[in-house]
């Protein structure tokens, strides 16, 4: 940190924070991005769906993006912020719309406004050998991982009522899909008749954990002691936003449904990442459970977008004031 203040302090810098970093950069705004170094994403070996940089491993996406940001002036450090709060007042006349961000090993900087895009955290279902292997054949959105294992033999962990409508999904990856149901629901007879229509076989009884061999996933393991092969295993992660920060700031999540169901919880904002604190926006997954990488970076350049707009404002209302007296 090399200055005490800034016009935006961005925390988090995956690809929204450091896409916001970028706009706000190129907008000659003092930026400060601080990034704990744990991008949701990490143990994927490629993102894709990302127009222009498909198939780019994670880790070199984010090494261009912080040249490109610190190229126009933002300033990237590492740390763990661990809460922020509002200024009282802070000399520029301008409202009190100025805040202090505090990291974990004590140091702080303060900052007109903030940009929250801390992500979140995916809850995996207590099966032994998930965590290993997730983002590699431990998957759950076809989008992001479907092409990799196309008519490949994939399992579906059925863990509550959306593991139907998954099995059907990546249905269209393979035409060898298996829906473990596991501590899951029975599937009503509508849902067994498309699931046969389909040809997705169904497994009863629990999963104990699951096959490796040579550093590779090879089956589920049932508590019976019955093997079943497959290659991929798909699993419904519980969505929790990393929303520590602006819970200091007074914001709290909310439960996301989908299909009537709560599949995590998530801070609200408007669509250019507005939250109900004025001065603070937020972006990418810790707003939006479901959004992919390019959908992360996209709301990060929105956010930086109203943030500077925000500031124009308030450097002209400013100016009239100083110039009236």
């Amino acid at each position: 940190m090399k200055q005490q203040r800034y016009d935006v302090v961005i925390v988090g810098g995956g690809a929204a924070g450091l896409s916001g970093a970028l706009t706000l950069a190129r907008a000659r705004r003092s930026v400060l991005v601080i990034d704990a170094g744990e991008p949701r994403n990490a143990p994927a070996s490629h993102i894709h769906n990302y127009l222009g940089r498909e198939s780019t491993p994670p880790a070199e996406l984010l090494a261009i993006g912080r040249g490109e940001a610190a190229g126009y002036g933002a300033e990237i450090v590492e740390g763990r912020v661990a809460s922020a709060e509002r200024l009282p007042g802070d000399g520029d006349g301008d409202g009190g719309q100025g805040f202090r961000v505090v990291t974990e090993d004590g140091r702080s900087v303060e900052a007109r406004r903030l940009l929250v895009t801390t992500g979140l955290v995916d809850e995996l279902p207590s099966v032994p050998g998930l965590a290993e292997r997730w983002g590699r054949e431990v998957l759950h959105c076809p989008y992001c991982h479907g092409r990799e294992v196309a008519d490949r033999p994939i399992g579906v962990l059925a863990t509550g009522p959306l593991a139907v409508h998954q099995a059907l999904m990546w249905r269209q990856w393979s035409d060898d899909v298996t829906l473990f149901l596991h501590t899951g629901p029975e599937p009503t007879e509508e849902e067994y008749e498309q699931l046969a229509a389909r040809g997705v076989a169904v497994v009863d009884g629990e999963v104990a954990g699951l096959e490796i061999a040579d550093d590779r996933f090879t089956g589920v393991r049932l508590a019976s002691g019955r093997v079943v092969p497959r290659e991929a295993l798909v699993v419904q992660a519980r969505f929790t936003a990393r929303s520590a920060v602006l819970e200091s700031l007074g914001l709290k999540p909310v439960p996301q449904e989908m299909g009537g169901v709560v599949i995590g919880s998530y801070i609200p904002a408007d669509p250019t990442g507005a939250t109900e604190v004025p001065g603070v926006w937020a972006a990418g997954n810790v707003t939006r459970l479901t959004e992919q990488v390019i959908g992360a970076a996209a709301a990060g350049l929105m956010a930086g977008g109203a943030v500077n707009g925000d500031l124009i404002a308030e450097d002209t209302r400013l100016a009239v004031a100083a110039r009236r007296a």
